[in-house]
């Protein structure tokens, strides 16, 4: 929680003058019950109208003013609050934003999508609410037993015996609460999982007819919900009558005892309806104390968590900083050098050029202590080739092209981009080199131009136009409006723009990661000839399942359960290499 105090610097103004006008608030609700004694016993006693009349309009002089300042305080207290959390939200996006894949990937979508709203809103209520509440009802209870004593000392011995006791009751409960409250949050957790899970694969249970499966899963993480829910609101419900009683019970003995004295005369009847008010207040404020209390805590459990994900390391550890141009295609480097890389730490090729990319006797895993996702690849590709990448499912294909970008790092070994290693780039320059197109093609609410300008901001019209022609896609006119999620766009053109938008940039480097499994055969490879006659001459790698996509590359990458079992052209692998003859006549023959 300590790191989210800066998000209050900007309203220090606002987080001091809310307490402070809600203890004027306080100040004036303390005066009212002295002001009915006075009313009581020396207007009503005497019989004096013009008293009374005075009295009472000081009471609604005290109630208009006492509600001028608590919505004051309400307006400064909000306003510190909104802020606050707008602040907390917009650093905690882009701090989500610039994970590692890893990094999102252990975590969960559903826990981040959690903190971001959920747990911001909680905090964001536990601030108002401290703002407002937490210095008053302190200050109304401990006031009421300073003025109780002010009005007689030993009616107001009551006070000090009743107060001590509803604090053991409250804070006892809150001991109790609190852990399940919290066990309540964490139920929740799973059950929005849950919930994002079913929703983003409606289409999976409903092809597998499911749905009965799923409601009954969703209907159990429920009731265990409600279960926790119940056991902690149980337990918060005693809260009430427990106090209550030992209020109630102080009441009768106060009126008991008042009453005797003020027939002795020892007392008068104002000051025992002073305190009378007095205890009630006492009552409403500790209550209101414990709700805040429960509430504020939920609120520091959920601003613990918001921490906990600005604490997780964002991006990838960069070795040496460098400045980043495209190698050219003709070979020549155009990076800037560092002085913090000597020439002779870079790779070159067997012809004495920087690769496009080598991988050097790479291992990589998604998981700490899990198994291998890639064992000992080493391969290498130069500008203006294609590289194609093949297996069966899970062998691997997308962990390799994943490491180029660096969206995961490389367990062991080293892979190289234009000769250096990638933990020697800053990420965001070295992924303005390599151009991606993943398995699920990805489109924006917008217009396609919003788009395809992803790839280059300031690329015209003209230039989108020609960069949907490679992609092979034709009659959809730039102002079209896109949906959420592209979804009104099939999934062959989804995927020729997500294409499009790539090739916009014109990367030195360029995957089509699966992204043409959507595409018939004529369009497929119409795409691979065009990609062919790209100008800029980009090493171009092609991840598919099958062997029709990838025979026609100037190498072919084999992959089997995590290992290079083969690499080659087509014409090579079919007489040596037994996985992909077994994948090309499944692919083209079965």
């Amino acid at each position: 929680m300590k790191g989210l105090y800066k998000y209050l610097n900007g309203y220090k103004k606002e987080c001091f003058l809310a307490p402070f006008f809600k203890l004027l608030e306080a100040a004036f609700e303390l005066t009212v019950p002295l002001v009915i004694a006075s009313l009581i016993d020396t207007g009503l006693a005497n019989g004096d109208k013009g008293y009374v009349v005075k009295m009472v309009l000081i009471l609604v002089a005290f109630a208009f003013v006492g509600y001028g300042f608590a919505i004051t305080a309400q307006f400064f207290a909000a306003k510190a609050a909104t802020g606050f959390a707008t602040k907390l939200r917009h650093a905690l996006f882009a701090h989500i934003m610039k994970l590692s894949f890893k990094e999102s990937d252990k975590q969960g979508t559903s826990t981040l999508i959690t903190r971001m709203t959920s747990d911001v809103n909680q905090t964001q209520t536990a601030v108002n609410l401290f703002l407002r509440l937490f210095l008053r009802s302190p200050i109304i209870v401990f006031g009421a037993l300073i003025m109780a004593f002010t009005v007689d000392a030993k009616a107001a011995v009551i006070f000090a015996v009743v107060i001590p006791l509803l604090f053991v009751i409250v804070f006892f409960l809150l001991s109790l609460t609190i852990p399940r409250f919290k066990s309540v949050q964490a139920a929740l957790d799973k059950l929005l999982g849950l919930t994002r899970e079913n929703l983003t694969g409606v289409r999976v249970i409903r092809a597998f007819g499911l749905e009965e499966r799923e409601i009954i899963n969703f209907d159990t993480e429920t009731d265990k919900h409600r279960r926790v829910q119940e056991v902690a609101g149980r337990i918060s419900a005693i809260m009430n009558p427990a106090t209550y009683i030992v209020i109630n019970a102080a009441l009768i003995i106060l009126l008991y005892s008042g009453a005797i004295r003020v027939e002795s005369g020892a007392l008068k009847a104002g000051a025992v309806v002073a305190l009378v008010n007095y205890m009630s207040q006492i009552l409403v404020e500790l209550l209101k104390l414990a709700n805040t209390f429960i509430s504020i805590t939920k609120g520091l459990a959920c601003a613990n968590r918001v921490s906990a994900v600005f604490n997780i390391p964002e991006g990838m550890e960069v070795k040496v900083e460098v400045d980043t141009d495209a190698q050219n295609t003709d070979g020549k480097d155009t990076h800037t050098e560092s002085s913090a890389i000597s020439e002779a730490s870079r790779e070159k090729n067997s012809n004495g050029k920087y690769s496009a990319v080598k991988f050097s006797h790479v291992y990589m895993k998604y998981n700490e202590g899990g198994e291998d996702a890639l064992e000992d690849i080493d391969f290498e590709a130069d500008y203006g080739t294609v590289t194609g990448i093949i297996g069966g499912t899970g062998s691997g294909k997308t962990s390799i092209v994943n490491l180029i970008p660096r969206f995961y790092d490389a367990e062991k070994g080293t892979v190289y981009v234009a000769g250096r290693d990638v933990k020697d780039y800053e990420v965001a320059s070295l992924r303005d080199m390599v151009g991606t197109v993943m398995q699920k093609a990805v489109l924006f609410k917008g217009t396609v131009r919003e788009n395809l300008k992803w790839g280059n901001a300031d690329a015209t019209d003209d230039e989108l136009k020609e960069a949907m022609q490679l992609a092979q896609i034709s009659g959809i006119e730039l102002d079209r409006e896109v949906e959420q999620e592209g979804r009104n766009f099939s999934g062959g053109q989804k995927q020729r723009l997500s294409i499009a938008r790539t090739l916009v940039a014109e990367p030195p480097i360029l995957i089509l990661d699966d992204s043409s499994s959507a595409l018939d055969y004529a369009t497929d490879a119409a795409l691979r000839k065009a990609l062919r006659t790209l100008p800029w001459k980009p090493a171009i790698f092609i991840v598919s399942q099958r062997a029709s996509t990838v025979q026609h590359a100037d190498k072919i990458l084999v992959l089997d359960d995590g290992r290079l079992v083969g690499q080659g052209t087509h014409e090579e692998l079919i007489n040596t290499c037994d996985v992909y003859k077994e994948i090309y006549a499944s692919t083209e023959q079965g």
